[in-house]
């Protein structure tokens, strides 16, 4: 049965889209960007912050369904620039310390918002 699954620790949705669907054991989490809760506001600076910012709105999203960055299987990491991998990855893999998930990363033309990062994520339950 699919569960839709919400919290106000992470961004509203910006288009008509659930933050995450639960379905069985597998959560299917939307896309998250550098979308602060709190403000609603969007930070569009160094992609560092945002991949930061990034990373706990996932964690917030997972933590509603019950879950934690160990239970994530795949990764999407969307890119407006692979010059920016490198500062990605590496912030990226202090959430990820042990038994990585599987990822795919991906230049885009363009990303919601003028952001310049964007993730998604499938975990397991």
């Amino acid at each position: 049965m699919k569960k839709v699954i919400h919290t106000d620790n992470a961004p509203k949705a910006v288009g008509p889209y659930s933050q995450a669907v639960q379905m069985g054991d597998f959560l299917f989490c939307s896309g998250q960007i550098s979308i602060d809760p709190k403000t609603n506001e969007v930070f569009t600076g160094d992609v560092k912050t945002q991949t930061e910012m990034v990373l706990k709105n996932i964690e917030a999203v997972l933590a509603a369904a019950g879950m934690k960055y160990g239970n994530i299987v795949k990764t999407t990491i969307f890119l407006t620039s692979m010059s920016d991998f490198a500062v990605v990855n590496e912030t990226y893999a202090k959430a990820f310390t042990e038994a990585p998930p599987a990822r795919s990363t991906v230049a885009v033309a363009g990303l919601p918002k003028g952001v310049n990062v964007e993730i998604e994520v499938i975990a397991h339950r």
